[in-house]
């Protein structure tokens, strides 16, 4: 499993800029729709739960593996507009979103991403915990 965050963050680059209208570009749910739009080839393999009461909060995006892609890591995805995708990371570990898994055995995929607003780009990290 490959955990390349800057491929992340290109990818998430394009489909934003094709995607979303330049009037609406600057925000949280615009990229939530990109995310959304990014991962629309993985709906084969992942079931995907928005705002997911976890933890000490609501994780932005859960994609669980459907019972036939056992094999693939579950992913709790966090977004920031103009902060850090470090500071997603933290909020995923300091709000104990991965509670929200406790019946998941396997590996699960911390995602922050955030969008900068002056540079217009995305950031992304990635961390791998197992349950």
């Amino acid at each position: 499993m490959q955990q390349d965050a800057e491929t992340v963050a290109q990818g998430v680059d394009a489909v934003h800029m094709e995607t979303v209208s330049i009037l609406s570009y600057n925000n949280e749910n615009a990229l939530s729709c990109v995310i959304s739009l990014a991962y629309y080839s993985a709906r084969n393999d992942y079931i995907l739960i928005r705002e997911l009461p976890a933890g000490k909060g609501f994780a932005d995006m859960v994609f669980m593996p459907r019972k036939h892609a056992i094999d693939k890591p579950a992913m709790i995805i966090e977004l920031k507009w103009n902060q850090s995708a470090e500071g997603a990371i933290a909020q995923i570990n300091e709000k104990q979103y991965a509670k929200a898994l406790d019946g998941y055995h396997g590996d699960v995929l911390l995602v922050g991403i955030n969008y900068d607003k002056e540079s217009k780009t995305h950031q992304c990290q990635i961390e791998k915990i197992e349950k």
